[in-house]
């Protein structure tokens, strides 16, 4: 708070805020002083001022980066990927350094090393949780300070993909398929294209989520957070119907018995196998949303399916085939 004191023919002003060294200032007029005092608390509620030297001196990056991984990241969906990123942070210098000591020319310096061996793309993605960590800080943990990357400059490219299967690749993943010693990979793949679901969701899926007589599989755990229910395709039925449905506790057991390692594994030597280049398993989902609007199904309609919530990132995933425009454009007498 700011405290004014007369001394002599001044106007003595004191502001003090816990995190911050205190200030003061001495003006002629009252008026002049209550505005000042005014203005400087603003400044320290909205953490405009410098934070104190002597509170942040104690605390290095990676402290706060230890802190976030434990109170905060241990309880997220994907920890186990961000809790990698978060350690692999941790071993640079940068973490070593007092957060009194820590600024963007820092996080540039480091940022331009890192660009020498990883796409900007994957920084931005890397600095995220980092990013999420000073805002924390900074608003719930009252920790007096600055986010370093805000100022940082950091562009990227547009990464949008626009893979899809090209002609013949989905014979040549059969094929392959069926020299794999996994029995799931292929139904994975099929159900992918068949359902537009993401790899998480195809592995979190249950016996109990899929009603049969409905023709309804229930997601509960999305990216996103919301719950949907989709109608499955008669590709999608056929798949499931090939897969011994269990009974009674048996029920809650998941559809696809694959750990996400096991399928990444599995789905890198099927490409290998089937000679096919540049081909992620998420680029199924890309596959499976444009043919769903090849179909003809209105935007919501697909993103009632596909889960997307947000009109611009559905659009990202739908890339309708050439073929499929010039068989159109053929019916209406064009090109």
């Amino acid at each position: 708070m700011a405290t004014i004191r007369k001394h002599r023919d001044k106007y003595q002003v004191q502001v003090r805020r816990k995190g911050f060294p205190p200030i003061s200032r001495s003006f002629h007029k009252l008026a002049d002083a209550k505005e000042w005092a005014r203005h400087m608390e603003t400044q320290a509620d909205r953490q405009e001022l410098a934070p104190s030297r002597k509170e942040l001196k104690g605390i290095t990056l990676g402290d706060l980066v230890r802190r976030y991984r434990t109170e905060i990241v241990a309880s997220k969906k994907g920890a186990d990927i961000e809790t990698i990123v978060l350690d692999a942070f941790l071993r640079h210098p940068i973490c070593r350094k007092s957060l009194v000591d820590l600024g963007t020319s820092d996080f540039a310096s480091y940022r331009d090393e890192r660009l020498k061996t990883i796409a900007a793309t994957s920084l931005k993605r890397q600095l995220a949780p980092v990013n999420n960590m000073f805002e924390l800080a900074r608003t719930e943990w009252k920790i007096p300070l600055k986010n370093p990357l805000v100022d940082l400059a950091l562009k990227t490219n547009d990464n949008r993909r626009e893979r899809r299967l090209r002609e013949g690749e989905m014979g040549r993943l059969v094929e392959a398929g069926k020299k794999t010693r996994n029995p799931f990979v292929l139904p994975v793949i099929r159900f992918a294209i068949e359902t537009a679901m993401r790899r998480s969701e195809i592995l979190k899926l249950r016996w109990c989520d899929i009603d049969l007589a409905r023709g309804t599989a229930t997601i509960l755990e999305t990216k996103n957070g919301h719950s949907r229910n989709i109608p499955l395709t008669s590709g999608a039925l056929d798949v499931v119907r090939t897969l011994a449905a269990p009974t009674g506790q048996e029920s809650f057991s998941r559809v696809f018995p694959l750990s996400a390692l096991a399928l990444r594994l599995c789905w890198d030597r099927l490409t290998e196998r089937a000679d096919i280049n540049d081909l992620n398993f998420h680029d199924l989902r890309h596959e499976a949303i444009s043919r769903l609007f090849e179909l003809g199904l209105t935007a919501p309609e697909v993103a009632s399916i596909s889960g997307h919530r947000d009109m611009r990132m559905l659009f990202r995933y739908a890339h309708a085939s050439h073929a499929s425009i010039r068989a159109k454009l053929a019916v209406c007498g064009i090109g």
